[in-house]
């Protein structure tokens, strides 16, 4: 089994065929698509695949490590990942095949119209062990 992260973004990806912000749905239609995600992760739950998700709201701040003694330093120059994640699915599957079709069923979740969105969903598998480096 190996573990993949299904990010969803609110910005960054490229463009859906029904690219209507959500905030612009009607409230049947978001829930529509609330069902539709729980649905998805309880069959998964059922199957042994799901390990766990959850939704991000737009806002956030950026954080670092300063120096001994001094505050945090917050925000900056960075890309703004509160502008962009809008979610996320933990998986563990059998292959990187059964991830992509895990994926693609995603991203027909229903948006605007009760149409399927189509999203980009990002895919990103667990690191195994840490990166080797020849020295």
């Amino acid at each position: 089994m190996a573990k993949y992260l299904l990010l969803k973004h609110y910005r960054g990806a490229p463009e859906a065929p029904n690219n209507v912000p959500m905030n612009e749905w009607a409230p049947e239609e978001v829930s529509a698509h609330v069902e539709y995600m729980n649905d998805f992760a309880a069959r998964l739950e059922g199957t042994g695949e799901y390990v766990d998700s959850n939704a991000l709201s737009e806002s956030g701040t950026w954080v670092r490590y300063d120096g001994e003694g001094r505050p945090p330093l917050t925000d900056g120059p960075f890309p703004e990942t509160k502008d962009l994640i809008a979610g996320w699915m933990i998986i563990d599957v059998d292959s990187y095949d059964r991830a992509l079709e895990l994926a693609a069923e995603l991203s027909a979740a229903p948006g605007a119209g009760g149409k399927p969105i189509h999203e980009w969903l990002e895919l990103r598998p667990f690191l195994e062990s840490p990166p080797e480096f020849e020295g």
